[in-house]
């Protein structure tokens, strides 16, 4: 089998390197909507003593609703038209739900774990989120690019 050419390896080069490139944007406006799904979820728990399930599912809606807004105008906005629809949005939400689901895993199992690394409940539910976080970013990313921001393939 023949070596690719040079201009189909810059090609793949370029393609790989927008993945990248599209992975960091995703990566930063998941640090926003991360500040943001821990903000909601602190101050779900911590001041208004919501069971962490509950607090969880509602700092990730919270979260996931920004993050759908900036996804579109920013990581996917060749892909939407930098466009807010509805039917995306609940695309979004709906695949978001495999993100949520693992994020409340991680947490319910990191929130055992954690009394062994953590003496301070508070480092504990925090060391628990923050696990959670990044364990659903990558499916996050992953459906986001492969399902519901996919490019349209010319007709």
């Amino acid at each position: 089998m023949p070596s690719p050419s040079l201009p189909d390896r810059l090609l793949a080069a370029w393609r790989e390197r927008a993945l990248i490139l599209k992975a960091m944007s995703f990566a930063s406006v998941g640090v926003v909507n991360s500040l943001i799904d821990f903000g909601v979820f602190w101050v779900a728990v911590q001041y208004f003593g919501a069971p962490i399930v509950p607090a969880n599912v509602l700092s990730w809606l919270v979260a996931v609703s920004n993050s759908y807004v900036l996804n579109s105008f920013i990581t996917f906005a060749r892909e939407s038209g930098g466009e807010l629809r509805w039917r995306t949005y609940l695309t979004f939400l709906g695949a978001g739900l495999a993100g949520l689901i693992v994020n409340t895993t991680v947490l319910v199992i990191a929130i055992q774990l954690m009394p062994r690394l953590f003496a301070d409940p508070a480092w504990q539910l925090a060391g628990a989120k923050a696990c959670a976080i990044m364990a659903s970013f990558l499916v996050n990313f992953s459906i986001s690019h492969f399902v519901v921001f996919r490019r349209k393939q010319p007709q």
